[in-house]
């Protein structure tokens, strides 16, 4: 029988974007609209925390993948699996656990399935990126656990150029991987109501040169050491040694190369009955994944580079009612076909990916009728996913999910209130290959209620408090129910379990928002308790060699296998800024953000990959034409690890940056010109994979061009 809960929950859709605003943080500016679907909001309504970049900050973030773009936001980390496959992570949850949207939309692609898979979005052509943590974004599907991120481009367009065009680009050269990027959009209107848009972007960068010191963490060169006999000095000021045949262990990342270019183009009718747009949209890209270096004698030591393809077709659709109980229909989906290959050393195809999806969503918005507003709609999304060649660790499979939901607010005075409900049917089935005994052959069915309820009170115009309570039911996944096999990615041998039942938790989010002439501060405090949360243990390797045994395969990595248990998480981040001075036509503001989330399963001790507590501070000083900020970012060690991992040193990165806007703020067109972890430091994210085999970058110096006509 389905648990009706009352619930409240806020959709992540995207106004119009508001291309040029910036804020001394990269939170929204107060009162900034940044959640318009299913109802608009403005930031300081949101019950739960909330980030925005775009203009100058967008420009001063910007990195090749969208999990480093965001990784100096309150709450968010990176999975960092080398420069080219980095991931959102929200509030420690990363993969399934995390939506990662274009427009609204999901990437169809397979990046939730390992982290050497990249996002098959291009931020080089974002416009607004917009993040929302806490599960009230799980009318977005039960997978938005941890949070949303939805990355907002102008492929089809919204509105009619003024001018009868528009044109934005920008053009990027960071030095530490000799990167060169470029993007360019543009649209023109034929006649009064139909617009043309076109886009593209290119991207080129060698192997990523690291922070000083060794490519291997501490504990790594130990069992090199001890193994192999890793070269214990090197001389000054050389730039790399040789190990295990032909790895650089200093300085440069091997196989950490890119190359990727886009191509769109859409057309939008736009009336003021509302509007009809559809656009095409192309991905390719060849990229490096770092050599993960032997630390035993036998062990192999791969460098496979990812051979990238998608094509993509979306819609969107609005309809203006008039009046009425019905304020707007609004229509949005997305198809595509995906796939990419696995090259070895000789080029030749060690595994192929195969993914192809579609995701569409029917929202009714009501009108606004005494304090009263909502949406109600439907959602559908389908997967046919399969792996072939001598890594595949999945069967063919299929996922099918079916969601309503209803999001409903009322506001009196100083008091707001929400709620809402998301009822989901999700079917999973594996086909197995008839020679390959190993996968399950079977569909499994779920039925999941997910949502929460909470209010906020405004204390005076400037404070308002909100307190959230959150349910949600997460449906298994297909990698987590049917894996069976060796994942180069992951360097292990990977179990799912077949039997798993709905991943559910119960929470609740405290919320502030401060917001005065000079000043802001924007914090949140949360907890979620889990029951039969679903993580990956590593576990005796006879459990592996016997569930391989049917299909006369050996286990030669780890053996991890998928399990469910009671876990908790909670945490708090916190970003505020403040007005020191105002110089002659300058702004001087000081901003500081700091992050901590502790996650524990119980029975077996902390949750692997945590991010770390972390405080960045900055200072900045705004004009009409310059801008200058300088800013130090400290993360610290992290010793609360699972019993399959190592520990990770904290560090210390310095950055300053220097904007140039020629004809005024209010212009399209700047230059930036940034130093990023100006003293070289060896930093290592908790959170990756590879943090023990792939610093993060050292050194940068960057330069970006935006322009607007």
């Amino acid at each position: 029988m389905i648990r009706y809960t009352l619930l409240a929950g806020t959709a992540l859709l995207v106004a119009t974007p508001a291309f040029g605003q910036t804020a001394p943080t990269g939170t929204a500016p107060a009162g900034e609209i940044i959640v318009t679907a299913p109802v608009r909001q403005s930031e300081t309504d949101v019950l739960q925390g909330t980030s925005i970049l775009t203009g100058e900050e967008l420009t001063r973030q910007l990195r090749p993948t969208i999990g480093e773009t965001l990784a100096r936001q309150p709450g968010v980390s990176a999975s960092s699996f080398g420069p080219n496959a980095s991931r959102p992570i929200l509030r420690g949850f990363q993969g399934e656990r995390i939506r990662v949207l274009t427009d609204g939309i999901g990437s169809i692609d397979v990046s939730n399935t390992s982290v050497d898979h990249a996002v098959i979005i291009d931020p080089l052509l974002a416009e607004r990126i917009e993040v929302l943590r806490g599960p009230s974004a799980l009318l977005f599907g039960s997978s938005a656990v941890g949070g949303v991120v939805n990355v907002v481009d102008t492929r089809i367009p919204r509105s009619v150029p003024e001018k009868g065009y528009r044109v934005n680009g920008i053009a990027n050269y960071g030095s530490t991987a000799d990167e060169r990027s470029g993007g360019l959009a543009g649209d023109v209107a034929i006649g009064e109501h139909l617009v043309l848009h076109a886009d593209g972007s290119y991207l080129k960068s060698g192997d990523l040169r690291t922070g000083k010191g060794y490519l291997l963490s501490g504990p790594a060169r130990a069992a090199a050491l001890s193994q192999v006999g890793l070269p214990q000095e090197v001389e000054p000021g050389e730039d790399a040694i040789d190990f295990a045949g032909s790895a650089a262990l200093r300085r440069r990342l091997p196989n950490s190369a890119a190359e990727t270019w886009t191509a769109g183009v859409g057309a939008s009718i736009i009336t003021d009955a509302g509007s009809l747009g559809v656009s095409y949209s192309h991905y390719d890209s060849l990229y490096g994944v770092p050599i993960r270096f032997a630390t035993e004698v036998g062990q192999e030591q791969e460098a496979p580079r990812l051979d990238v393809v998608q094509n993509r077709f979306d819609v969107r659709a609005e309809v203006n009612t008039g009046g009425g109980f019905l304020d707007k229909i609004r229509f949005r989906a997305g198809q595509a076909s995906y796939r990419h290959f696995e090259l070895e050393e000789d080029n030749s195809v060690g595994t192929a990916f195969y993914n192809k999806g579609l995701e569409g969503r029917l929202e009714l918005v009501q009108a606004n009728r005494g304090g009263w507003q909502g949406a109600s709609g439907v959602q559908f999304f389908n997967r046919i996913f399969d792996v072939a060649g001598d890594e595949a660790f999945l069967p063919k499979n299929e996922t099918n999910q079916t969601g309503f939901f209803t999001l409903q607010q009322y506001s009196s005075g100083a008091f707001k209130a929400e709620g809402g409900l998301r009822y989901e049917i999700t079917n999973v089935a594996g086909r197995n290959p008839a020679d390959d005994l190993r996968f399950f052959n079977g569909q499994r069915a779920f039925h999941a209620v997910s949502g929460s309820v909470g209010g906020s009170y405004g204390v005076t115009d400037a404070v308002r408090f909100g307190l959230n309570l959150s349910h949600t039911e997460r449906a298994p996944s297909a990698e987590e129910l049917f894996a069976n096999g060796a994942h180069a990615g992951t360097q292990a041998y990977e179990l799912g379990n077949p039997n798993f039942r709905l991943e559910k938790s119960n929470g609740a989010e405290l919320t502030m928002h401060v917001h005065g002439d000079g000043f802001s501060l924007d914090a949140s405090a949360y907890y979620t308790k889990f029951s039969n949360y679903i993580s990956e243990n590593q576990v005796a390797q006879g459990i592996c060699e016997a569930a391989a045994a049917p299909s006369g395969r050996e286990v030669d990595l780890p053996c991890f296998q998928n399990q469910q248990s009671d876990a908790r998480y909670y945490g708090i981040e916190a970003d505020a800024s403040l007005r020191l001075a105002r110089i002659g036509d300058y702004t001087i503001n000081a901003d500081i953000l700091g992050d901590y989330v502790r996650a524990n399963i119980i029975d077996l001790g902390p949750a692997p990959r945590i991010p770390p507590a972390r405080v960045l501070g900055g200072i900045e000083a705004q004009g009409d034409r310059l801008q200058g900020r300088i800013e130090a970012e400290h993360v610290f060690e992290q010793n609360r690890i699972a019993a399959f991992e190592t520990p990770t040193n904290g560090y210390t990165m310095v950055n300053a940056s220097v904007g140039f806007s020629p004809f005024g703020k209010s212009s399209k067109t700047s230059l930036l010109i940034s130093a990023n972890n100006i003293f070289d430091v060896e930093a290592r994210r908790a959170s990756s994979f590879l943090k023990d085999f792939a610093p993060l970058a050292g050194r940068d110096i960057r330069a970006t061009i935006r322009f607007g006509l």
